[in-house]
């Protein structure tokens, strides 16, 4: 009893030597300050606190909020038995013993327990697994504070078994009224003293607590009891007693918390909203607190990439120049450096484009294993044996240092990452990026250039192997020269409303897209994996700016406008290219093509002619085959290119351009030019060429094995022929010569 009585002694003694905020420490809801949303009169908790039906509570805060003092008011307000413990300080040993002693107290008088656990981030996996499943049965209930977000920093189990409350910094007038309370009270508090606190001081000191209850008692105790008494007997606090009290603003931040994370997020979406204003507030806010510069400095260094790339590829420059001179200067000088490199991430262009990395990752991750193209392979070890590296074109060869050629393996021709945006340096490459793309993707589709890897190897033959190694296929630029020309002779306007005849590949549709952006754009094609593709090409733009893919036929094009609620739109300019050669009703389609042209519009064609196009005959060496059957091929196909009954080959541009004035339009100019281009004989072309003998019988176009048959040619002959132009052509790269013809006219 004596010990009881001595213990309760220096109990009594260390709370009167308490510092004032532990005095002051409201015992009921009554005396409680601040935290209206969840103390005030009817709110869930003040309710449970009074009906002393609490289940396991978290409450979550910057310091000095309350949260200690809620839980204190709960331990005086319940007839649970309480037990508070700290969790930087406990251990598992101390949880078990709080537990043995909750069962006990449950047994032996049926009372509920209630574990106070501070700092409760803090706890370890141990700690926490000691503990959860005495809260999963009820056998403790616990009241966990913390300074950090539940979320991220307490074990899921238990937040999911609680009811977390959100405490915030108390508003001036709450840190007011307990400014007043204390010097109002007359024991724990300044009552009994003649103490004045003058307006202007209490000012500063609630002003600089910034919220937290903690700081305005420790400073306004600091203050009055550091102070003497005037002649007066009077202890007075002015400003600048006040100032020497709190020095300095309690900036709420923690170096591994959530105002961390909140403060840096707040400066990187200033940096990357371009508001340099709010950007050096908050970067300022974290050097006030202490944040190491190296932790801004590195996330100002991954916005320069992330947020700004290509836009501006100066900003990494600028940040990793402005972070090597802080690291040779140091502080306090450095933040002249830091201000420089937020000052100019905030108001250069901006773009995200880098993010097209990630896009080509989840690619990756998803497809099935692809291989590296044949000719972009290493050429070092084997290209003898298998033909690694062969028919690689070397761009510092041709003029501009770029030419077309397939980079991307063949699953993934026409995928697109990349999208240059319209800010700053981007801005000034996006067209370039945007045309050699166009020109690359038509090229690809349009000619098969890919090189089968070698599954053999045998003895070497050196010219051959100079001239596969040799740089070949100008297609990217001839189909360039083509778009180009055509384009020059539609003369479209950026109001222009454009309608492209055959959308193979895209190559004239992206290009109206550029040079109409005020008018609109709308391509045919008769293929739906093409119109597919263009259309996913087209999402990366707005629906206002996108082309509008009609996947059809020339002659369905009033009923496509019709089902669009269209039937009622003509253009400006109309454009195609190679609209006919597979078409052997021209000139209707040209009729309803005029019927769908603005008076005074006008329209742009440009056409291979097949009858002066590339004989195939003429890329063989007939030398080992009869005399009398080369002859026989050559005249069998030159007779194709004769047949005046054959309407896919009975035309020229003078033809064509007839067709147009008998159309309706007028001023027709119709031209023509040789393009001569290096083209690799594929499998494919070979198939194509000898396929079906029977698709002269068929609705298909006859194949040129099928014309020879009609020609006079027998099985054995063209099998014969076919041959000879696997044995000599397949993988070859021979001259290509082609004859196209332009024709423009004005309706």
């Amino acid at each position: 009893m004596e010990m009881d009585l001595f213990a309760h002694g220096r109990k009594a003694h260390i709370e009167l030597e308490s510092p004032l905020a532990i005095l002051m420490r409201p015992r009921t809801l009554e005396d409680f300050v601040g935290q209206e949303h969840i103390v005030g009169p009817g709110r869930l908790l003040r309710r449970a606190i009074q009906a002393d039906q609490l289940s396991s509570l978290i409450f979550y805060g910057p310091p000095g909020t309350g949260k200690t003092t809620l839980a204190m008011i709960i331990a005086n307000t319940t007839e649970s038995h309480f037990i508070t413990i700290n969790a930087v300080l406990a251990g598992v040993a101390q949880i078990r013993e709080s537990i043995k002693e909750a069962k006990e107290r449950r047994n032996l008088y049926g009372q509920r327990t209630i574990l106070f656990v501070d700092e409760v981030h803090r706890w370890n996996k141990a700690q926490q697994d000691a503990l959860l499943p005495h809260v999963e049965i009820g056998t403790i209930i616990m009241i966990g504070a913390t300074t950090e977000n539940p979320y991220f920093e307490v074990n899921k189990a238990l937040v999911s078994r609680s009811r977390i409350f959100q405490l915030k910094p108390l508003l001036p007038d709450d840190l007011y009224n307990i400014s007043r309370r204390v010097l109002a009270e007359p024991e724990l508090g300044y009552g009994n003293l003649d103490v004045l606190v003058k307006p202007d001081a209490l000012d500063h000191l609630v002003d600089v607590a910034n919220g937290d209850a903690r700081g305005v008692l420790n400073a306004l105790e600091l203050a009055i009891e550091t102070t003497p008494p005037d002649d007066e007997g009077t202890i007075v606090v002015d400003l600048t007693v006040a100032e020497e009290s709190i020095q300095k603003r309690a900036v709420l931040y923690d170096k591994e918390g959530d105002v961390h994370y909140d403060t840096i997020s707040a400066f990187i979406k200033s940096l990357r909203g371009s508001d340099p204003d709010a950007a050096l507030y908050w970067m300022a806010k974290m050097v006030y607190a202490g944040e190491d510069p190296r932790f801004i400095f590195r996330r100002m260094a991954i916005l320069a990439s992330e947020d700004v790339g290509m836009a501006d590829p100066n900003a990494a420059v600028v940040v990793a120049g402005c972070w090597d001179l802080y690291e040779r200067v140091g502080m306090p000088e450095g933040r002249f450096h830091l201000a420089q490199a937020a000052l100019y991430l905030s108001t250069c262009k901006k773009s995200n484009s880098t993010l097209a990395f990630f896009d080509a990752l989840a690619t990756v991750e998803a497809e099935r294993e692809t291989e590296v193209p044949t000719h972009l392979r290493d050429s070092s070890r084997d290209a003898q044996g298998f033909g690694h590296g062969a028919g690689y074109l070397y761009p510092h060869a041709y003029r501009d240092h770029w030419i077309a050629q397939q980079y991307l393996p063949d699953t993934l021709q026409g995928k697109v990452f990349f999208n240059p945006g319209d800010q700053g340096y981007e801005h000034g490459i996006r067209e370039e990026v945007s045309r050699h793309r166009e020109e690359q993707l038509a090229a690809m589709v349009e000619l098969d250039t890919t090189m089968p890897e070698g599954l053999t190897t045998g003895p070497v033959d050196r010219a051959r192997d100079a001239w596969l190694q040799r740089t070949i296929a100008n297609s990217g630029r001839n189909l360039a020269h083509v778009r180009d020309r055509v384009f020059e002779q539609a003369q479209i306007q950026r109001h222009h409303l454009v309608l492209d005849l055959k959308a193979s590949s895209g190559l004239f549709t992206w290009e109206a897209l550029r040079t109409a952006p005020e008018g609109g754009v709308w391509t045919i094609t008769g293929d739906p994996v093409v119109g597919e593709a263009l259309r996913q090409q087209a999402e990366q733009l707005s629906n206002l700016e996108r082309p509008v893919v009609l996947i059809g036929e020339i002659d369905e094009l009033d009923m496509m406008l019709d089902l669009r609620g269209e039937s009622d739109i003509l253009f400006d300019r109309i454009i195609g290219r190679n609209v006919f050669t597979r078409n052997t009703d021209w000139q209707e389609n040209l009729d309803r093509v005029a019927n769908r042209t603005r008076p005074g519009g006008r329209i742009a064609l440009t056409q291979i002619v097949p009858q002066r196009s590339q004989r195939l005959y003429e890329l063989c060496d007939w030398s080992a085959i009869p005399k009398d059957l080369s002859d026989k091929v050559s005249q069998a196909e030159e007779s194709i290119y004769l047949n005046s009954d054959d309407p896919l080959v009975n035309w020229d541009e003078d033809v064509l351009a007839e067709g147009l004035r008998d159309a309706g339009f007028v001023d027709v100019l119709a031209t023509s030019e040789q393009q001569v281009e290096d083209r690799r004989i594929t499998t494919r072309n070979l198939d194509r060429w000898f396929g079906n003998l029977d698709t002269r019988n068929s609705d298909k176009r006859p194949t040129y094995a099928a014309r020879l048959a009609a020609a006079g040619l027998n099985e054995s002959e063209i099998e014969l022929i076919s041959d000879t132009y696997r044995h000599q052509l397949l993988n070859q790269i021979v001259k290509w010569h082609s004859t196209l013809a332009y024709i423009v006219g004005k309706r």
